[in-house]
């Protein structure tokens, strides 16, 4: 009896340790209570503007889903740096924290964003490097110093701020910074997942995605891939520089024979289509609201108006202002803008030469231009010289509604009256003759 009062005792002196207050203390650890998600963004093709849209997306459906990290699986051959820019602020500024995978190569843009992110993991075989910008006007040519150098600072920032070498992402960027035993002083920077280990530019090297979470601490995690969605996909293609580049030659080129044959055809329609695609890519990517398409419409319509209804080309610049507002607008820049438009134009002269020298050899053409002259071979008299007639008096041998044809001298002749209706077989007299215009008026009794 005395044992068991002495448990109880001790149970009820106890108990307040396992009070409410106290449960957080033997609460299970917090992977255990809750499932951890890692979201898996694939980063493919080149680094340009519709990118980023997408990036953005999956970026904030992680966050608002609390997962636990973002594995961002790097395949590119680099892009736009303007794109690429945008996309680290996006990683910066994500509360969910991203790793860098790349499987197969991140060369330049895509360089620069594998070392944007908390740390860089690479596949076997995988490369990093070759991030020397360059121009978009084609040619290969390296671009200026100043933007060269920003660039270079950019890649030192990130490598510094992921704890690498800041060097070594300088030598992706300058031939003439040379890492020992791994470049000269010729050649760009360029690491293979191997290389990149033995100066310690890497986390770590892992062959399969379940390694890979293994080696961050997520081994079990529940993995979430995002796909793009075809908006964003379609995004992607129409603001690439290479399509948006033809589409806005294309669409400048027809607009341009639309209004030299002042005619609504073929051309037109190609002309529209191009700039619907042109458009509606870059307002699916965010470049471009609808403001910036209204601005264009209006231009479109000066221009048609200025074909049909010649005002001394006061429309028609106007017209051509606009057009050029709206394309430099929907850019991400408006020096980016300014190349796109360029280029576009220089190609779009060559296609518009190209094209009316074929169709000169076509039967197209003689719809377009008069291909002969008319002369007296071909059978064509022009009218004589009336002036004669001046002064002479007839008569209406049909009603003037103010034309009508008139007898002189034997003669039948189209006259005009002074505006007013006269009857047949009125007396008339000619008062003037301008060129093949005779008028005439009614001869008072």
């Amino acid at each position: 009896m005395r044992g068991k009062v002495t448990v109880l005792l001790s149970i009820l002196l106890l108990l307040p340790l396992f009070s409410s207050r106290n449960f957080s203390d033997f609460q299970l650890p917090a992977a255990a209570a809750t499932e951890q998600t890692v979201y898996v963004v694939p980063l493919d093709g080149p680094v340009e503007r519709g990118l980023v849209s997408f990036l953005e997306r999956a970026f904030r459906e992680a966050a608002q889903e609390e997962a636990s990290a973002i594995i961002l699986e790097i395949n590119t051959p680099g892009g736009l740096l303007d794109a690429a820019l945008e996309i680290n602020d996006l990683i910066a500024d994500s509360p969910v924290p991203i790793f860098a995978y790349v499987r197969y190569r991140a060369y330049s843009a895509g360089a620069y964003l594998a070392l944007a992110c908390r740390a860089l993991y690479m596949a076997p075989g995988s490369v990093i490097g070759a991030a020397e910008p360059r121009s978009l006007l084609g040619g290969g040519e390296v671009v200026d110093e100043k933007t060269l150098s920003a660039w270079e600072a950019a890649m030192r920032a990130v490598a510094e701020r992921q704890g690498k070498d800041p060097q070594v992402a300088a030598a992706m960027v300058r031939k003439e910074i040379v890492i020992e035993d791994l470049d000269g002083d010729t050649e760009l920077l360029t690491l293979t997942a191997s290389e990149a280990r033995e100066i310690n530019f890497t986390d770590g090297i892992a062959g399969t995605r379940s390694e890979l979470l293994e080696m961050l601490g997520y081994a079990g995690a529940r993995v979430v891939t995002v796909g793009q969605r075809p908006a964003e996909q379609a995004a992607r293609f129409l603001t690439s520089p290479l399509m948006a580049t033809l589409l806005l030659t294309i669409g400048i080129a027809a607009l341009a024979m639309e209004v030299m044959t002042a005619g609504v055809g073929v051309a037109g329609a190609i002309s529209l289509l191009a700039f619907a695609l042109f458009f509606g890519g870059h307002v699916l990517a965010g470049l471009a609201g609808w403001e910036t398409i209204a601005l264009f419409v209006v231009g479109l319509i000066l221009l048609l108006v200025e074909a049909f209804f010649p005002n001394f080309g006061v429309l028609g610049l106007a017209g051509a202002g606009a057009i050029v507002a709206s394309i430099v607008l929907s850019a991400a820049t408006a020096g980016e803008g300014l190349r796109l438009l360029a280029s576009s134009v220089v190609l779009s002269a060559l296609v518009i030469a190209v094209s009316f020298r074929y169709l000169k050899r076509s039967g197209l053409w003689s719809q377009i231009v008069l291909q002969f002259a008319e002369t007296k071979e071909q059978g064509y008299v022009g009218p004589g010289d009336a002036s004669y007639l001046v002064g002479k008096e007839g008569v209406s041998l049909t009603p003037l509604r103010p034309a009508g044809a008139a007898e002189f001298e034997g003669r039948r002749v189209d006259v005009v009256s002074e505006g007013i209706f006269l009857a047949a077989g009125t007396p008339i007299r000619v008062i003037a003759v301008e060129g093949t215009r005779i008028v005439v008026q009614a001869v008072q009794q």
